[in-house]
């Protein structure tokens, strides 16, 4: 995967103005416009940059700025690309010809696409630094052909806000910031894999706002569902009722076909193996952490729906090759080294 993660800051020994044009510079890889901010003279940001096959990710936190992007430069060139946005902090306000503003909040997405002119300003939130507010910020541009609705269909919903509540919004919201935690430890192969998965959630998410599911490719279907029943296991970890029959009831499907479409997304893995090793590297990471050293084994086993100490301990030990507690006691002690 080609992945950069730039740091924009005086620590690179560029003047500030260089500081500035070096992050318009990687913004404007795949988002084409003309950038300026009040702040370019002090200029101090973060973007992360990865290559997800077809999908490129950005996270960036920046200064109060101004992204424009004019007729005349959508005429000379236009990439026929997807841009999404979820804000994480601050706000952006889009203005449009013959349309009213629409401003953009924490925790709101928006979609826009290369082929129409925008100006969209970007308003820092206070921070400890009064004088320097910010706008954080996380997306992904991928080209507006790998979506099965048509241009047209999806004119309407171009630069709305979208509140991420629940639902498949909901999904892409979570998909987009475990992009950002993840993308500087994944390998080519998985990152090759998530650029479609991110462009079927965003499907799914664009066809519901249409009312359009049927739409979709059976693959964008399944790849949905799966990432759904995902979700779901990772909320209910805790549970240990947590079953097949339990997530296939919540999902108003069969255990068959859960089996089945899961069996299809992840080769060689049932859906009780997937849940039992995500406890199990829940367990790992606590007991490895100092602060819950007090903690008894079997409370943190039970905490992620592991209730049974002698069936815990054997599986965690099938699964790291040590103990529970050996495992606490070496990571414990490797961290006072």
């Amino acid at each position: 995967m080609a992945a950069t993660s730039a740091q924009v800051d005086p620590a690179e020994g560029l003047d500030p103005r260089d500081r500035f044009e070096a992050w318009r510079d990687l913004i404007g890889l795949t988002r084409d416009c003309e950038a300026t901010s009040p702040h370019a003279d002090r200029f101090s940001a973060e973007l992360r940059r990865s290559e997800l096959g077809p999908v490129t990710f950005l996270g960036t936190s920046f200064p109060s700025a101004r992204f424009k992007r004019s007729d005349a430069r959508v005429r000379r060139s236009d990439p026929g690309v997807f841009h999404l946005t979820l804000v994480l902090n601050g706000e952006l306000t889009l203005s449009r010809d013959a349309m009213p503003d629409q401003t953009f909040r924490t925790g709101e997405m928006t979609l826009l696409d290369s082929s129409r002119s925008y100006d969209l300003r970007a308003l820092g939130a206070r921070t400890t630094e009064p004088d320097r507010p910010r706008v954080d910020a996380v997306g992904i541009d991928f080209p507006t052909s790998l979506l099965p609705m048509s241009p047209f269909q999806l004119r309407k919903l171009l630069g709305r806000s979208y509140r991420v509540g629940g639902g498949s919004g909901a999904l892409v919201s979570d998909f987009l910031l475990s992009l950002d935690r993840q993308s500087d430890v994944l390998g080519p192969a998985a990152a090759a894999r998530l650029g479609p998965l991110a462009v079927d959630l965003v499907s799914v998410w664009l066809a519901e706002e249409l009312d359009g599911v049927a739409a979709l490719s059976p693959t964008a279907r399944r790849r949905v569902l799966v990432e759904q029943v995902r979700a779901f296991v990772r909320r209910n970890l805790h549970d240990p009722e947590l079953t097949p029959s339990v997530i296939a009831a919540a999902h108003h499907i069969s255990v068959s076909y859960l089996h089945r479409v899961f069996s299809q997304e992840s080769p060689g893995e049932t859906v009780a193996g997937w849940i039992r090793r995500q406890r199990l590297a829940k367990a790992h990471r606590d007991l490895a952490d100092p602060v819950l050293r007090a903690t008894p084994i079997h409370t943190v086993a039970a905490r992620w729906g592991m209730p049974r100490p002698d069936d815990f301990s054997r599986a965690f030990r099938s699964v790291y090759g040590l103990s529970p507690r050996d495992h606490r006691r070496q990571s414990l002690t490797a961290r006072a080294e």
